[in-house]
């Protein structure tokens, strides 16, 4: 019971993490050029390795969502975006371009979701 309730609310787990990981991306540079909260390191190292965490959720989303009822392009589409996302992640420090290649994933990953979601729905409707 608890892993299909999982299964249903993996899509909305998704949406909410990559959204949040969009946010979190885009407010650290404005955190760490106007404000002395990040200055302190292990507050910083905290605050810096939710990346992981973003990671870990969207890994158990993406699994969770397409191992029932997932369409074959969509089980595609969301590991696919799943592994940019990850890949940019992690290497973001290397160049500019992973930090774009990161919402970019995190954008097809939520789109995807959706479109899961819209699938499941009408395909279950009756």
């Amino acid at each position: 019971m608890k892993t299909d309730l999982l299964s249903r609310k993996a899509d909305y787990i998704g949406i909410t993490g990559s959204v949040l990981c969009i946010i979190h991306c885009l407010v650290t540079p404005v955190l760490l050029m106007t404000t002395t909260v990040l200055q302190d390191e292990k507050l910083r190292f905290g605050y810096l390795s939710l990346d992981y965490v973003f990671i870990i959720v969207n890994i158990l989303a993406v699994y969770s969502a397409t191992r029932h009822y997932a369409s074959p392009i969509v089980k595609k589409s969301l590991w696919g975006f799943l592994a940019l996302f990850t890949a940019a992640l992690l290497l973001e420090e290397a160049s500019p371009v992973f930090e774009y290649l990161a919402y970019i994933a995190s954008a097809g990953l939520v789109m995807t979701h959706l479109v899961n979601i819209r699938q499941h729905r009408l395909n279950h409707a009756h």
